[in-house]
């Protein structure tokens, strides 16, 4: 069975930065597309990251594009979502995902809240 978990969200002020981690168990992250999704009060769920099994292409919304940054560690089995320039407009809860098309995620991870605010 598959089982995402999410942590490093937290309270950061604007212009800051924050790293999230999501420990995967159950399948190997070379074997499937691993992925940020967020979801902010009000709104639907997002895409937000991917990156491929071999992690040679990644994606990233125009959103984040160019602040964000994705990244993996197969000794760890973990998928690592780097957030820099923090707007208030990135406060959402924070989804790890995984599946074979990361627009349609077959697994979910429990979430983990990020407000930005000052």
């Amino acid at each position: 069975q598959v089982h995402l978990v999410e942590s490093g969200g937290g309270l950061e002020q604007p212009g800051g930065s924050l790293r999230l981690s999501c420990a995967v168990s159950g399948i190997p992250i070379t074997k499937i597309i691993m992925g940020w999704f967020r979801q902010a009060p009000g709104k639907e769920r997002e895409f937000v990251s991917s990156i491929m099994e071999n992690g040679g292409s990644r994606y990233y919304s125009d959103a984040v594009k160019g602040r964000f940054f994705i990244s993996k560690d197969t000794a760890r089995n973990a998928v690592y979502l780097q957030m820099e320039a923090l707007k208030p407009e990135d406060t959402a809860t924070y989804y790890c995902v995984a599946g074979r098309i990361i627009l349609d995620p077959d697994y979910w991870g429990q979430g983990t809240q990020v407000t930005v605010s000052s």
